[in-house]
Order: structure tokens, then sequence, then C-alpha cells
């Protein structure tokens, strides 16, 4: 549609419904192929043009400040049910962004929106002021605009305002997305996250749930006595869980530094000072691979709470999960990706050997049966195994390959391998194993936690574990800390800790199965220029 060009109508029958044809040139929708380039760089081209025309009747295009005394949403609560042909009488300034426009003869009506909420000004050519009416023929679909006037209903019932004066308050020179189509190119709402926010409601709703669920998870926290710390992002070793790291360069320490694994370490070090309680809502970083899972910058909640156990961190992630589930969602008994899944306490708690022994039917499998039985298992079941690998990691594999994707509703999987936990406690009652815990829902990960390890000299040996394995090539394997080592060698009490992937509770909670969906700006393979 020619975005000039307007509809034949007078004004006795021109107050209609304001969803009809948008009279804009915002009908294009991606630039990827050659001719909806063109035609882009045309709309750009003709917008261009109208900020000349702006500038040269001195409108300021881009004005530095602007006064609304009401948002939009106020406005929609203070008149819910206005009648029909009502004038209120009352005048308000609000402001937002055009995202329809529809012009009949002497009317025009334009609809603005503002987080989210929608309002219509209803703009009688008669009612506008010199510059208003003037200014009105230049904007488009996409500028910000403000609108001082009297909040009025339509004769079909449309609450509007009806401005005397209209203000300019940025103009856009890339046109908005067919809005019959939306953003439709999954890449490119996670690239240009600032148009999927204008055009998408679910993307609105997804990070306004994702705001909730980290105020629960804070409010929780504070009110059980923990003091909320920031630790350092860029680590002179990599620690605090095994993983690859990012690595960087700083010139003037002519030092390799390290992005955060875990803040682990750290936190445990404010333990050993005296603090007992300690969280931290925190971004890490893993060079690793991506997925709908996985993404190399994330965000956890990690806690440290001196004289608990792994029982209790267990209480504690259980009432974390329910308060991030009411803040949310208003209850706790939910739905993911069709199927039900209940965040009411109590979890399940059941061992890994446990759940590796009935998915093998080999109820005689335990962390002392000879490693050519326990290879020949894996091999039973195609789980790829490696030489170096002892009888815990390979336990874990036919876990992670047989088991973990089957655990639907929320469990705490625990009592993992020494091998695959060199922070964990032993457990008090099988030194075989530690007490660790990972909580499973909807076959994924979203909590890991121990009975913390504060043997330092017990540490020092399983650091030095990770280290050999390091050298002989795991590029995800620990080295020594030997500032943490300092800091244990003080003492550290009896500690319980826990690491919640916030990205991924909120995944579940907004129903969502792409962890792209609830990162604001995921990290993507650059574009090919």
């Amino acid at each position: 549609m020619d975005a000039q060009t307007p509809h034949a109508s007078d004004d006795a029958n021109a107050d209609a419904d304001t969803d009809a044809d948008t009279d804009t040139d915002a009908d294009t929708d991606t630039d990827t192929d050659a001719s909806t380039g063109s035609k882009l760089q045309e709309i750009i081209a003709t917008r261009r043009e109208k900020v000349a025309q702006l500038r040269a009747a001195e409108v300021e295009p881009y004005p530095v400040r602007f006064a609304p005394t009401a948002s939009l949403a106020d406005v929609r609560g203070r008149y819910p049910d206005l009648a029909p042909q009502t004038d209120t009488g009352e005048r308000c300034t609000v402001a937002g962004r055009i995202i329809s426009i529809r012009r009949m003869g002497k009317l025009t009506f334009v609809v603005l929106r503002e987080d989210g909420v929608d309002l219509q000004l209803f703009c009688p050519r008669a009612a506008l002021d010199e510059g208003s009416r003037a200014l009105l023929e230049l904007v488009d679909v996409g500028d910000w605009l403000g609108a001082q006037g009297e909040v009025v209903a339509t004769k079909t019932g449309e609450l509007s305002v009806k401005p005397t004066t209209l203000t300019l308050l940025s103009k856009g020179l890339r046109p908005l997305p067919d809005k019959w189509h939306g953003l439709s190119d999954t890449e490119a709402r996670f690239r240009q996250r600032e148009l999927d926010l204008v055009v998408n409601a679910d993307a609105r709703r997804v990070f306004e749930l994702r705001a909730k669920v980290l105020g629960a998870l804070r409010a929780e926290m504070e009110e059980r006595g923990f003091v909320e710390v920031e630790t350092p992002m860029l680590h002179p070793i990599p620690g605090g869980a095994a993983a690859r790291p990012f690595v960087t360069h700083h010139n003037a320490l002519e030092a390799d530094l390290y992005l955060r694994i875990a803040p682990e370490l750290y936190l445990k070090r404010l333990i050993a000072g005296g603090m007992p309680r300690v969280y931290e809502i925190n971004r890490s970083f893993r060079n690793e691979g991506m997925s709908t899972r996985h993404n190399p910058e994330f965000t956890m909640l990690e806690s440290y709470e001196a004289y608990a156990d792994y029982h209790d961190v267990m209480a504690l992630t259980e009432s974390l999960f329910a308060r991030a589930a009411r803040a949310a969602r208003g209850t706790t008994e939910l739905s993911y990706q069709g199927r039900k899944v209940s965040l009411a306490a109590p979890f399940r708690r059941v061992s890994l050997l446990e759940l590796v022994r009935e998915a093998t039917g080999r109820g005689e499998l335990d962390y002392g049966t000879d490693l050519v039985e326990l290879r020949a298992v894996c091999e039973q079941h195609q789980v790829p195994w490696e030489p170096a690998w002892g009888p815990g990691k390979l336990v874990l594999e036919l876990y992670e390959a047989l088991v973990e994707h089957t655990l639907w509703d929320p469990t705490f999987v625990m009592d993992y391998p020494v091998e695959v936990s060199p922070l964990a406690r032993r457990h008090r009652s099988d030194p075989g194993v530690t007490e660790r815990f990972e909580l499973i829902v909807v076959g994924r990960e979203h909590a890991n936690a121990f009975s913390e390890l504060i043997d330092p000299d017990d540490q020092r040996t399983r650091f030095e574990a990770q280290a050999e394995a390091k050298a002989a090539g795991d590029e995800e394997a620990m080295v020594v800390d030997e500032a943490y080592l300092r800091a244990m060698e003080l003492g550290l009490p009896p500690t319980g800790g826990l690491g919640v992937g916030v990205d991924r509770l909120v995944m579940l909670l907004a129903d969502v199965a792409n962890i792209r969906d609830v990162i604001l700006f995921p990290t993507l393979r650059p574009q090919q220029q």
C-alpha cells in the first residue's frame, strides 16, 4: 500500500475499527534478499527526507526531553469501561511508539504502544494546532510520538486521547515488520531483540516473567539471612567447576586471565572469612558448545551457608523453585511443553547408582565393579567411553545417557562419585561417593549442590588429581588453586553450597524450549559481511 495515499472517506463515517489496514510503509518484513533490501533502502531514504523536512520546518526530530503526565496503562486503568461517544473533560499528556496509522480524509487514527499497552489517538484535523497538523503528515509507524489532549471514547467505544498538540520524540528510519507476519525469522528475533520486543508480545512476557523470577529468588534469600555479594569475573586461574574457560589477556599485567566459570571458590573464601550466608546472582562463561539448553554466557544463583549440609540445601532449593513459580505463574502446578509438572515440595530423592541399576537391569553394579565389566555395560547400551575413565565416570556416563532425560518430575539425584565431584565432601557413610545432588526437572539439570569439602588436605589431593587430568589433555579439568587452599587452611566450617541455573528455571516457568528465548541477547555466530 502507498504510505501516503489516504482512504476515501468523510468525517461522518470515519470513526471505525482502529485495527484496519495500516496506512504506512511498515509492510516490509526483513532485508534478507536483494529485492527486500532495495525496498528497505528506499524506505530509509524516504524517511531521511522527512527528517530534513522536519528540520527545515524547525521541528527537532530527536528532542532531548518530554514530560508525559500519564502512561498509556494509567489512562486505560482509569477508564476501563468508558461509554461510546463520551468526552471526559480530563486532559493528559501521553507518549509511545506508533504501531498503526490510519488516515481517512480529515481524520487520522494513530495507535501508540508503551510498555506493551496500546492506546489510540483520535485525531480530527480541526482539533490539532497548525504545527501538529503538519507533523501528522510526516510521521510513520515506528516513530515515537507524544500527544496532549482530552481522554474520550469514540462512537465505536474505543478509548482514545483526542490531541490538540503532537510532539515528535524520535523519527524511526527503519520500518517495523509487517504486522500480519511479525518477525518470523527466529535468528532475526535473537539478533534484533529490540525489534522482537516491539512486535512480539510473547517476548515481552518472557522477560517480564524473568524479572519476577529474579525478584523472587532474591526475596527468598534475603528472608533467609543471606547477603548478596559480587565476586570477580576475571580470574587468574580457571576454577569453581570442571569446564573449558574463555581466555583473555590483561595488557598492563602482562598476564592471561580467565572469564569466570563459576564464583564458587571466591564465595567459599567469604564463608572462611566469617560471612555465614552469602549468595551471588552471577554471569558465568563456559567455552563449550551451544544448543537449545546451553549458552556460553549464562546466569546462575550460587549460595553458601555455614553449618548446613546437602539435605538443608535440598530444602532451600524446594523453597526457591516454589517461590519463583508462584511469583511468575501464581502456582506450583505447571504445564511444560504440553505436559504437567509440579514444583510443590517435597521433590523425589534417589541415588545416582540406584537409577543406573534400574536403567541397566544390573542390580549388582557399584563403584567397585571391575572396569572391564563397566565398559562392557557401556558398550551394551551404546555409551562411548575413554580408557582413562574410572568406574565413577563410567557410571556417570551411563546415567547421563540412559536416565537423566527421562526424569520429568523434580528429582534430587544424589550421591555422585568422588571421581567427578572434586569440590564435594565425601559421603559420611560411603567414602566412594560424595554428598552431592543435582536437581533434574523435565529431563534437564536445574541445580547442582554439595555438602562442601572442608578438609584442605583432601581438597589438595583432589586438585592435584584434576591437574594431572588436565596435563593429560582434559581441557575441562581444574587446576590447583593455592589461594583457595590457603583460605581453607584458615578453617572452613561445615558448609552447604548450591548453584541454580537461572536461565533454565526461566525456561521452565515461561514454558519455552530454547534457552535463547530467555536471554535478551544470546551468543550467536557472527554474521557474514
